[in-house]
């Protein structure tokens, strides 16, 4: 196990530099802030849980500093997910300006409804630091289900979207849909975790693997080069997307007026227009008389 937080740590710096490197974070800078938050905080945490165990760890009590430095930084790592998710959905949708419109706020919700829904079913009868670790992996919950709801959203509208599955950020969405999945189940399996050497935390730990080297292959991979997205005008998404840029617009007042007057006007003009027409029959005859 601590050789593949070793491995994990270097992963991590590995794609934080690469990310700065290619310029990346211009376009996912929570998704950078998110890689080198667990560097650091990874290399941090294993430092500390190796020193606890010495006569100096237990003097200063390392391992409460390491139970808060966890959930802290655990904490922090599901509020960066949620910043994640919705840049995620910004690049994804950015040549649709008014679905972003109308789909972030919705997006917002959903996530407040999903922490909303996790924090109630914990048990508050648990006090001090189960009960810090219970809210924890119940807003990691809620996260994770919101990123794999738009990993499936992705995924169903990639042809819509014109997103190749080679752009980043169908691989972004992908990479934190392999984490959410397991952060899902460590969060709801984590009563049955004894100890940091049970087969459940060595699947979670081969699972931020792999998706660190799936992140790396990306990285590495050439980008499609980004074009202006054509759409067929007659296009459901292109009605969509025209529907909500519409939505919330107030746009310029147009008075109307009632039925009844717009009658009474026609009636008027037809009147007007016989007047007319037996004025003018009148003088032609008079004319050749």
């Amino acid at each position: 196990m601590s050789a593949m937080s070793v491995v994990e740590i270097f992963l991590w710096a590995a794609l934080a530099c690469l990310f700065w490197r290619k310029k990346l974070y211009r376009r996912f800078g929570a998704t950078s802030a998110f890689m080198a938050l667990r560097a650091v905080a990874t290399a941090f945490l294993l430092l500390v849980l190796h020193t606890e165990s010495s006569s100096w760890g237990v003097l200063h009590h390392l391992d409460q500093v390491y139970f808060y430095g966890y959930f802290i930084v655990y904490t922090v790592s599901a509020a960066l997910l949620f910043l994640v998710c919705m840049e995620v959905f910004r690049a994804a949708l950015s040549p649709f300006p008014g679905i972003i419109k109308l789909g972030a706020p919705i997006l917002r919700w959903a996530a407040l409804v999903s922490a909303i829904v996790s924090l109630t079913s914990i048990s508050y009868a648990h006090k001090g630091m189960s009960l810090i670790a219970d809210v924890s992996f119940g807003l990691m919950r809620s996260i994770s289900v919101l990123e794999l709801c738009l990993l499936v959203f992705l995924c169903l509208s990639m042809n819509a979207l014109r997103l190749s599955p080679r752009d980043m950020t169908f691989g972004v969405a992908l990479g934190f849909g392999l984490m959410s999945t397991s952060d899902f189940v460590v969060s709801s399996c984590i009563s049955h975790v004894a100890s940091l050497t049970d087969p459940l935390q060595f699947v979670y730990e081969a699972l931020i693997l792999a998706t660190q080297a799936f992140w790396l292959v990306y990285c590495f991979l050439p980008q499609p080069e980004r074009t202006p997205v054509l759409i067929p005008a007659g296009s459901a998404i292109y009605r969509w997307n025209e529907i909500a840029s519409a939505l919330g617009h107030t746009g310029t007042q147009v008075a109307v007026q009632q039925p009844a007057d717009g009658f009474f006007l026609a009636d008027v003009e037809r009147v007007v227009e016989k007047v007319l027409a037996r004025n003018i029959e009148g003088s032609e005859n008079e004319s050749e008389s």
